[in-house]
């Protein structure tokens, strides 16, 4: 299998802490690609990263104009 690279380039928010981690809003590069917003969970110290979900610029902004509608 080949390994995961990534950068978090900037941490935007931790929503949750669990005693197994915590999940995280981080804009990352992922195997040296253009950064992109990312919401997933992690485990302490990042040692493992669960499923997450990523996100390009049009798809946040529009998640952004949905959660303002709440």
């Amino acid at each position: 299998m080949t390994e995961i690279k990534y950068e978090i380039i900037e941490q935007i928010a931790i929503l949750s802490k669990t005693t197994k981690g915590q999940k995280e809003f981080n804009l990352i590069s992922w195997n040296g690609r253009s950064p992109k917003y990312d919401i997933r969970d992690w485990a302490p110290n990042r040692e493992k990263m669960g499923k997450g979900i990523t996100l390009n610029e049009e798809e946040i902004g529009k998640l952004k104009e949905a959660l303002e509608k709440l």
